[in-house]
């Protein structure tokens, strides 16, 4: 990078799966001025094995300790990739589901946060109700309630999980507004809102030693 080239936006989504972080991304590429690529969960996922999937998108639940590790080094060169496209001057839009509901707590989302490091970055919430998300389950893959009507036990705990600790930029309800008005709302905050802190409070919190 010459000392002249200005680093790039990043800009974070945090959510649950259909809770609509996609179509924001979509939104931003449309809408925001020059390159954004689309650097995410979703497509560290379909680079991911078969034999070690679901990969990065592994869910709550503690279900699959013989992954975790690969997890958090997964997440780790999401970020590297993140890192290094802003340095390059190239704006990125990423899409992830942070939790730490793992068999042992990972750390994740501080460990990452430090990769980050004096780079413009903003990470933002993308909040939506249980009910709308279970409508969304429904509408795409024909699946939703459990057979006694409950919400399914992953479900429920990433919807409990992804939003801890809750420290954002900004936050965004994707069940009040649509693709381009959150995308408009994220505009807003980073051409003339404060500048970016959340990934730096995060940065600062303790993370555990990853399993080996």
């Amino acid at each position: 990078m010459s000392l002249d080239q200005p680093l790039g936006r990043i800009v974070v989504l945090n959510g649950v799966p259909r809770s609509g972080k996609s179509s924001i991304v979509a939104a931003i590429q449309e809408r925001f001025e020059g390159v954004w690529m689309n650097i995410g969960l979703d497509r560290f996922k379909a680079m991911t094995p078969d034999r070690f999937q679901p990969g990065i998108g592994l869910r709550p639940g503690g279900e699959r300790p013989d992954l975790e590790p690969l997890v958090a080094t997964l997440y780790r060169g999401l970020y590297e990739s993140i890192a290094a496209h802003s340095r390059l001057g190239v704006n990125v839009a990423a899409d992830v589901g942070h939790h730490d509901g793992y068999s042992t707590s990972l750390g994740i989302l501080p460990a990452c946060a430090v990769l980050l490091a004096g780079l413009p970055a903003w990470l933002i919430g993308v909040r939506c109700p249980i009910d709308v998300i279970m409508q969304r389950r429904i509408a795409t893959w024909g699946v939703g309630y459990a057979n006694d009507g409950s919400v399914p036990r992953p479900v429920r705990l990433f919807q409990e999980l992804v939003h801890h600790p809750g420290i954002y930029d900004l936050e965004v309800d994707t069940s009040q507004l649509d693709p381009v008005g959150c995308a408009d709302a994220i505009s807003e905050l980073v051409e003339n809102g404060p500048p970016p802190g959340a990934f730096t409070m995060l940065s600062a919190m303790d993370v555990p030693r990853t399993p080996s």
